[in-house]
C-alpha cells in the first residue's frame, strides 16, 4: 500500500509499519508519492533530463567532488561545487537515502530494501553489495571511518558494520554498555527504534540520533554505545558536532538542543520555528546553518546559542546540505538540487 507521505529518508511502509511510522515521523518533511519498485535492487536507475529537480535526500562532498543521491537511485555528481551536475548510472532504482565518500574516488550510498552500493571511480561506475528486500524500511544513513571500516543505520534499529570496505556486512543492533532502565518486556521494542543519522566530532567520538527522544555515542569507534539522557521526547533527525566536545541535536517542530559534554547534559536551544529540522553544517568561519521542512534555514554566528531564520524563497523543504567551497553550499530536498552562495544567506564569508 503506498501512500504520500515522505521524509528525507524513509520512503513508503505496509499499513502496520505505517502506522508506527507516522506516529514517529509526525510532521516530517515532504509530501510526495514514492515505491519502491519490486525487484528494484536488480535494474539500473534511469537517466531522466530533468533529474537534478527530482526529489534529493542526502549529499557529501569530499575534496571538492560532491555527490547527492535520490529517489528512483538517482545519483548526481558535480566537480564545480555545483553549479553544473552530471548523473551516474547505478544499478538500482530504489530510492538512494544516504550518501558517504572517504575521498574523491571511493564512496557508499545506501537506500531502500537495505541497498548498499559502492564506487570507486567517483561516482563513474557503481556496484551493489548488499541488499535484504524482506527487511522493510530502508537504511537511512551510512559512514566510514576510513576505507574499510563503516557503518549502514535504518529503521527498526537496523545497524550494519563492515570491516573490508563494504564488500561483506554483519546485520546486528548497537552494543549498548549502558541504557535507561527498562523492563525485561521493553528491551525488544528498546532496541527497535529507527535510527535516523550519524556522525563523527573532532574528538572521535560518534553519534546515533534516533526516533522518540533517543540518542547514542560511542567512544570506541561503534563497538559499543552508550544511551544518552535524552531532553525531549520527540524524534531527532539530526546530529552535528560543534567545536571540542559541543554538539547540535535537533528533529520534529524545531527542537534544537546544544550540548557542551558530550550530550551529558542539554540545553534548549530557541529555534523561532516548528519547522522540522533535519540537516546541519558547520561553516570554516564558525557559522552553523541548521536546514529543514518549509524551506527554513537556522544561522548561529555564536557557535549555535542563538538562531536567527531566513528561508529560501521557494519555501521547499530541504534534506541535506553541504559545504562545497569557502563562498558556498549545496542544498538537496524536494526541489532538487541547489547551490547557494553564502551572500545569497546574507552571510560574509
Amino acid at each position: 500500500m503506498k501512500f504520500s507521505y515522505i521524509s528525507s529518508k524513509v520512503i513508503s511502509f505496509s499499513c502496520q509499519q505505517k502506522s508506527r511510522f507516522l506516529l514517529s515521523m509526525l510532521a516530517f518533511l515532504f509530501v510526495c508519492s514514492i515505491t519502491s519498485p519490486v525487484f528494484a535492487t536488480s535494474v539500473n536507475s534511469e537517466y531522466l533530463p530533468f533529474v537534478k529537480k527530482s526529489l534529493m535526500l542526502d549529499v557529501t562532498v569530499a575534496d571538492e567532488f560532491v555527490a547527492a543521491v535520490g529517489e528512483q537511485g538517482f545519483v548526481l555528481l558535480s566537480t564545480d561545487a555545483g553549479e553544473s551536475w552530471t548523473q551516474a548510472e547505478v544499478p538500482v532504482q530504489v530510492a538512494l537515502t544516504g550518501v558517504y565518500f572517504h575521498n574523491a574516488e571511493l564512496g557508499w550510498a545506501v537506500g531502500y530494501d537495505h541497498v548498499i552500493i559502492r564506487t570507486r571511480d567517483g561516482g563513474k561506475s557503481w556496484e551493489r553489495l548488499y541488499d535484504d528486500i524482506e527487511a522493510g524500511g530502508p537504511l537511512l544513513d551510512v559512514f566510514f571511518l576510513d576505507s574499510e571500516n563503516g557503518f549502514a543505520i535504518g529503521t527498526y534499529g537496523v545497524f550494519l558494520t563492515t570491516t573490508d570496505g563494504g564488500d561483506s556486512w554483519k546485520a546486528g543492533m548497537l552494543n549498548l554498555v549502558s541504557a535507561p532502565s527498562v523492563s525485561a518486556g521493553e528491551e525488544e521494542e528498546y532496541a527497535d527504534y529507527h535510527l535516523n543519522q550519524i556522525a563523527r566530532s573532532s574528538s572521535g567520538k560518534l553519534y546515533i540520533v534516533a526516533e522518540m527522544g533517543h540518542m547514542y555515542r560511542s567512544d570506541d569507534n561503534g563497538l559499543s554505545w552508550v544511551a544518552l539522557s535524552s531532553p525531549y521526547v520527540g524524534s531527532f533527525f539530526g546530529v552535528l558536532p560543534l567545536e571540542g566536545e559541543s554538539i547540535l541535536m535537533f528533529g520534529l517542530r524545531g527542537n534544537l538542543f546544544r550540548s557542551h559534554d558530550s550530550g551529558v547534559s542539554w540545553l534548549k536551544v530557541e529555534s523561532k520555528t516548528k519547522a522540522l529540522l533535519s540537516s546541519g553544517v558547520r561553516l570554516e568561519d564558525g557559522t552553523i546553518l541548521v536546514c529543514g521542512n518549509r524551506g527554513v534555514v537556522l544561522i548561529s554566528q555564536d557557535s549555535g546559542h542563538s538562531f536567527k531564520v531566513q528561508r529560501l524563497p521557494s519555501r521547499k523543504g530541504i534534506s541535506s546540505s553541504a559545504l562545497v567551497d569557502d563562498d558556498s553550499l549545496v542544498f538537496v530536498g524536494v526541489f532538487g538540487v541547489k547551490e547557494i552562495t553564502l551572500s545569497d544567506l546574507a552571510l560574509s564569508k
